[in-house]
This record gives structure tokens, sequence and C-alpha cells, in this order.
């Protein structure tokens, strides 16, 4: 009988690591699957913010698109619906089906592109594409980071959550102060903190998944991950934008 492995722990050790191989390899497509989501939001962005500030430009004036966007009242509902979005999104994404959950994201990136419109009418365009890539780098270590560590980095998330809500608090004063030098605190506290809720994030996501899922809920947390690494990459972008880019 010594062709028979009888040796329970033997067969529980083989049947371990099968089981831990497949972890792994759900776990890097579930990833994957988030990275590239979050990719194609970016590339949505791009293209309605280059879009939009083309339209809004003609001959170095304003068309009435550039008016209506930039002038009237309707800037505040262009700067502020992408905040409502991301609340909206959020709070429902868990009741809609896969399919409406990539379109939302999609629709969101869309809209987030044309409230950044104005940064091709505020910054030359090679340094807003310094920035950008300056901004993958950034993000990219810091993700990576965020992956492979093997710290625990859940302390992080409340200081780096009362760091997010003094951001924007301050934005929204700035936006009727318009101090410079209240702006390049704001872009420098960002930058630590956004570098930070990057490399926070992508663990989190990573601990949410559970090999377990099913499709829509796998698909749920994907295109949930997404959306808080694009936020995560937007405003990194900004922030940096606002510290190194160069004005018309």
């Amino acid at each position: 009988m010594s062709d028979l492995n009888r040796n329970p722990a033997t067969r529980f050790g083989a049947a371990t690591r099968a089981e831990a191989g497949y972890v792994d390899e759900g776990l890097r497509s579930y990833m994957l699957r988030v990275y590239n989501y979050m990719a194609i939001g970016l590339a949505v962005t791009g293209i309605a913010a280059l879009g939009t500030a083309v339209l809004s430009v003609s001959n170095g004036q304003l068309t009435s698109i550039g008016y209506a966007l930039y002038v009237s009242p309707l800037k505040w509902v262009v700067m502020l619906s992408p905040l409502a979005f991301v609340f909206l999104l959020s709070a429902r994404i868990h009741k809609m089906s896969v399919t409406g959950a990539q379109l939302a994201f999609w629709g969101f990136a869309a809209l987030m592109g044309v409230s950044l419109s104005s940064i091709f009418l505020v910054f030359t365009g090679e340094s807003i594409v310094r920035v950008f890539f300056l901004s993958a780098a950034t993000f990219g270590a810091l993700s990576l980071y965020g992956y492979t560590t093997k710290k625990d980095l859940s302390g992080w998330g409340s200081f780096l959550f009362m760091g997010l809500i003094g951001i924007i608090l301050a934005m929204i004063v700035n936006i009727f102060l318009g101090s410079s030098a209240l702006q390049f605190a704001i872009s420098v506290i960002g930058v630590l903190v956004f570098a930070g809720l990057t490399a926070y994030d992508t663990q989190q996501i990573k601990e949410m998944y559970y090999v377990g899922d099913d499709g829509t809920v796998m698909g749920q947390k994907a295109i949930m991950g997404a959306l808080r690494l694009y936020l995560d990459f937007i405003n990194l972008f900004i922030m940096l934008l606002h510290l190194f880019g160069s004005r018309e």
C-alpha cells in the first residue's frame, strides 16, 4: 500500500496550496478589472475635458458654450455636480446591475471631464501632459505599495479622512477668498493626503475581494474600487498641477 498517500495532513496541504493558487489568480483578475475600469474612466475624462475646452474657445474668446460653463451661474452646477454624482453612485451601486454601474461610472467620468475642462484654459498643454505623467508615476508607485505591503494601513483611514474633510472645507472657503497662499497650502497637503489615500484604498480594495462572490457582486466591487482609485488619481493630478503647472 506504499503507493497510497494516507497522510491527511499532506492531502490537506495540497488542497490548501491549490486553493491559494486559485485565490491568487482570482485576486489578480479582480484587481486588473479595477485598474482597467479606472483607466477607461480616465480616458473618458480626458476626452470630455479636451473636447469641452475646444468647443468653449474660438480665436482666443469664449464661445457661448464657454460662457455658459465658466461664467454664467451654470458654472456652479458644472463644478458641484460630480460631487453629487459620487454620493449618488456610491449609495445606489449595490442596487444596480453591473452594466448599469459601468454606464453610471462612464457618465460620471464624462461629467468630471466637463468640470475639469477649464484647466486647458488656465495651464499650458505641455505642463498638463508633464504633470499627468508625474501623477501617473506617483500613483503607480503608491498603489503598488498598497497592494504589496504586509503592513496594515487601516490605521491611516481616520487621519486621511479628517485631512480630506479639511481640504474640502478649505477649497470651499478659497472659492470666495481667492488666496494664492491658501491654494498653495491646500495643494501641498492635498498631495500628501491623496498619496496616502492611494496606498490605503488599494489595500482596502484588495481586501474587499472574496473568492465566493458571484459575478454581480464582484463586478460591483470592481467598479466601486475603480471609482475610489479614479478619484485619488484625479485629485492627486489636480493638486500637483496647481504646484507644478505652468499657467497660460
